[in-house]
């Protein structure tokens, strides 16, 4: 019959393997996580005047493209998301133009003809830098500059707003982590993009837009940042909704609800 200092020495065996274990996936979880995190699609578009070069401090090359409106009280700034680049955008950037908005977007570093390698830090600092393109070459000001990030795209729009004065910011099939997208309870440390840790702080008005049948972004993501937002909010959950296509999925209901919160601005 075992003694209690034997029981107790096997359990301590036992918890330190099963740490040990822990430990081993962790790690394993967190390096192939940063592989699959930034998938880019083939180039789908060629150099032409319609893309504009920008150029970070540390000489890397970011492209971006314009979509100019006279009319527009507002100007999207756009964060894509995975598997995207300005070619794709292209395909339906147009149709906010035609709701009535001017929108500036750009490719991360590694997607698209943009130089350099995608991660977290990255993705903030090229936004930063369409920030102060927008400000100060384009000369749009700050209350008339709406992030609007889309899917991995909201992290960066979070970062952005959280430190610099917008408009408001938009967060479409956007996370409350990147990890939590596939372990959904927090358990692999280094977690990237902590957007749910960093919306109560947003100080500007924020729309969260989610499909509720979402497939790569599950709906409660989408719940949790809406409900962490302390500022004025607003939200449009729709309803048997994907992740990619919404707005055409949705209808006029898509335009009609996000001209209702920018209108608000």
């Amino acid at each position: 019959m075992l003694k209690m200092p034997d029981v107790l020495l096997s359990l301590g065996r036992i918890l330190l393997l099963l740490a040990g274990v822990y430990v081993v996936c962790a790690v394993g979880a967190h390096h192939l996580s940063l592989s699959m995190m930034f998938p880019r699609p083939p180039l789908k578009y060629s150099p032409g005047p319609e893309y504009i070069t920008l150029t970070a401090p540390d000489g890397v090359k970011i492209m971006a493209r314009h979509w100019p409106n006279p009319s527009a009280k507002h100007t999207l700034l756009y964060l894509h998301g995975n598997y995207e680049d300005l070619g794709s955008l292209g395909e339906y950037l147009p149709e906010f133009v035609k709701a009535g908005y001017a929108v500036f977007a750009i490719d991360y570093r590694g997607y698209g003809l943009s130089g350099g390698t995608p991660d977290e830090h990255n993705l903030y600092a090229d936004t930063e830098l369409a920030y102060a393109h927008l400000r100060k070459q384009l000369g749009v000001p700050a209350d008339r500059i709406v992030p609007f990030g889309y899917s991995l795209g909201g992290g960066p729009a979070v970062e952005l707003a959280r430190r610099q004065p917008v408009a408001g910011i938009v967060l479409q099939g956007a996370f409350v982590s990147a990890y939590r997208v596939m372990t959904r309870i927090p358990v692999i440390p280094a977690d990237k993009f902590e957007n749910l840790k960093k919306v109560p702080a947003l100080a500007c008005p924020v729309m969260v837009i989610h499909g509720m049948a979402d497939g790569t972004v599950p709906f409660w993501h989408g719940e949790k940042l809406y409900d962490a937002v302390t500022a004025r909010k607003a939200r449009l959950f729709v309803e048997g909704g994907p992740h990619s296509g919404l707005a055409d999925f949705t209808g006029p209901r898509y335009a009609e609800e996000l001209r209702k919160f920018t209108d608000s601005l």
